[in-house]
């Protein structure tokens, strides 16, 4: 099998690649892509060209840069430009976050349709529709928020945010571009017959993940914490009280092998991954969890309300666990553990990285 993995470089593109070498049922050949945008993805780039990984330097975006690729069995896209802040907050304009996050998936899909290859989409927990998550009703309870017990909404279960809540918009500009290319991916795959698996995931964490909050709320805060950099609770009470949870990238590989051998059958294209309940943490959670490793120190309060902000995003993931036997396997004490050994070796990481 010849596997193309996009966003190569970026944290969870090569966490994916060094996990599927590691499995020993790594396919015949991985070959990646990526743009090299991002501040620390010439250092993946080099791990992943000692490994023997073929990396290009090129752009989803541009079809002339997928037309050289030939016999390729698979795709999983792990590109996307991932704030939920994008194409309003100035960093980037709304046009670049489309092409981005969905005219790259559109040439991606076209690629998949030339050589019948099938087609993995790491998507996210961001599709699901603001304005119920936003009026949520919640309690504290340990410093987080939790959902109050007579909390009734259709897709929310106990263990959180099933597959059948509410995708209606607003889901953010972000939100809404990974959901248009979960539904292209869909249309492509049924009128071209070709595999199609949507994943929908929770917050990447782990070490070695650029130490931007758009890329990783738990890395960002760590390292922030350890490098003595300015941290700030905003919105809602100004408490940190607002929760979600993590997922290390390496507990995606023994599902993404089975997926890439998997041809369509009755099992749902579209699923949750996630840390679930279990690695679920409030930001005045982990700021504990942090002073009780490095000690403490102030965090700033700003109780204005940001836009897109959710107090409380936990998915539940026993869909995958029903139909694909997918149970995460790193605890969230284990993930945070190895983020703040690493922060601890990397000094000036937020420097490199973000």
């Amino acid at each position: 099998m010849k596997l193309l993995i996009t966003g190569i470089c970026g944290f969870v593109g090569s966490e994916l690649t060094r996990g599927l070498i590691r499995s020993g049922q790594n396919p015949k050949e991985i070959i990646g892509i990526d743009n090299l945008s991002r501040r620390g993805a010439w250092l993946n780039r080099e791990e992943l060209n000692s490994l023997g990984v073929t990396v290009l330097h090129g752009d989803i975006r541009n079809a002339a840069d997928l037309e050289s690729l030939e016999n390729i069995d698979c795709v999983i896209d792990a590109a996307a430009n991932a704030s939920v802040m994008a194409g309003v907050d100035g960093k980037s304009t709304s046009r670049q976050l489309v092409e981005n996050n969905l005219f790259g998936t559109v040439n991606l899909l076209e690629l998949c349709k030339r050589q019948g290859a099938s087609f993995i989409l790491l998507s996210t927990s961001r599709v699901y529709s603001i304005d119920p998550l936003a009026t949520l009703k919640v309690e504290v309870r340990d410093k987080a928020y939790t959902p109050s017990g007579d909390t009734a909404l259709t897709g929310l279960s106990p263990k959180g945010i099933t597959e059948e809540f509410s995708t209606a918009a607003p889901v953010s500009l972000y939100g809404a571009t990974k959901l248009s290319s979960e539904q292209l991916a869909m249309e492509y795959g049924k009128a071209f017959d070709f595999p199609v698996w949507i994943n929908r995931c929770s917050v990447m964490a782990g070490a070695g993940q650029f130490a931007r909050a758009d890329q990783g709320i738990f890395s960002f805060w760590l390292h922030s914490w350890k490098e003595n950099r300015p941290l700030t609770y905003i919105g809602f009470d100004g408490q940190g009280h607002q929760v979600r949870d993590c997922l290390h990238p390496r507990d995606l590989i023994t599902l993404l092998l089975e997926q890439m051998q998997t041809p369509n059958d009755d099992r749902p294209a579209i699923i949750n991954l996630s840390g679930g309940l279990d690695a679920a943490m409030s930001l005045a959670q982990l700021s504990d969890w942090c002073q009780q490793r490095w000690g403490r120190r102030p965090v700033a309060v700003d109780s204005a309300p940001r836009p897109f902000d959710l107090p409380w995003v936990v998915l539940d993931h026993s869909l995958a666990a029903q139909t694909w036997g997918w149970q995460p396997e790193s605890t969230l004490e284990q993930v945070l553990s190895e983020i703040a050994d690493f922060a601890e070796t990397h000094n000036h990481w937020i420097e490199q990285s973000a």
